[in-house]
């Protein structure tokens, strides 16, 4: 079995970011790989933000913090970006063209040794195993977000996976802190998003058809569960961009009209304004410092 070194990870957004940092705390070398200068600027900022939160959370110290940054580099060029890859972590925007074309122009750069994962949160590894030049070698790693504390990786391969490399992947997985939920069978969705989906989408369709503003829908939910987040106050964390991407996918993947409009309203409302979420510091909520984390939010 190949020990894994060296870890590339595809796009610096909220999730490729995490990955990135995660990996490099745990002793990886890491390069992380997006289109722009720009975006990889952005994400030296979020590890900045991420240093206090590994602190409180998991009780880092900034020694450590420091190194996993010292192991981090940063490149727009993909041939660079693999040249010594043991494995990949993708986390590039949730549309099946997109990820087909990358794959088709990653499978002629990488090494042979090299296995890819996708962080894909709703398509399944099959869709798009062919493109990727070694669909042995392919298969799905899910996180969550603020993934080192919510410390969960799904796996998941497709019919044409190696066992051998499913299971080296829930091996890796497991050195980086991970609790492992392998999956035998491929489901839209894996387990995480097949229970958090429907709940994002309850809330919005409460929110879009004028039931309840954002705030008393997360207030019904936190109130009655114990829970610290409401479907809104997540939907802003993971980003309105992944939720339109989804709501996008299904409406593709299933042709039923009511996919058609809540992709419409997130698209009108949100995405063309730019209330990206936490991100652009405005969606349900504005931000910083949001009406659902006031210490008076649920009197």
């Amino acid at each position: 079995m190949m020990k894994i070194k060296n870890v590339t990870v595809f796009g610096s957004g909220v999730l490729g970011a995490q990955i990135a940092f995660h990996t490099a705390y745990h002793g990886y070398n890491v390069t992380l790989f997006d289109i722009s200068d720009e975006l990889l600027e952005n994400a030296k900022q979020k590890f900045v933000q991420f240093k206090p939160m590994y602190q409180q959370d998991i009780n880092a110290t900034i020694a450590d913090l420091d190194d996993a940054v010292s192991r981090i580099s940063f490149t727009i060029n993909l041939a660079e970006s693999v040249k010594d890859a043991d494995l990949t972590i993708e986390a590039i925007p949730e549309n099946i063209q997109i990820k087909k074309d990358f794959y088709t122009k990653l499978g002629i750069v990488a090494p042979a040794k090299t296995i890819f994962c996708t962080n894909s949160s709703t398509l399944l590894p099959s869709q798009f195993a062919a493109e990727t030049g070694r669909p042995e070698r392919f298969l799905a790693l899910h996180f969550a977000t603020h993934l080192w504390k919510n410390n969960v990786a799904e796996i998941m391969g497709h019919s044409g996976t190696n066992p051998e490399i499913f299971e080296e992947v829930v091996g890796f997985a497991k050195t980086i802190g991970m609790v492992t939920i392998p999956i035998y069978k491929e489901q839209p969705g894996y387990v995480m998003n097949s229970l958090l989906v429907p709940w994002l989408i309850a809330g919005l369709d409460l929110y879009r058809n004028g039931v309840a503003n954002a705030s008393s829908i997360d207030k019904t939910w936190m109130k009655t569960l114990g829970a610290d987040l409401g479907p809104m106050s997540m939907a802003d964390l993971v980003g309105l961009t992944t939720a339109y991407n989804v709501t996008s996918t299904y409406a593709e993947l299933t042709g039923e009209e009511i996919w058609k409009e809540r992709r419409d309203f997130l698209k009108e409302n949100f995405i063309n304004q730019n209330k990206l979420g936490i991100a652009t510091g405005e969606g349900f909520y504005k931000y910083p410092n949001p009406e659902y984390q006031n210490t008076d939010f649920l009197k």
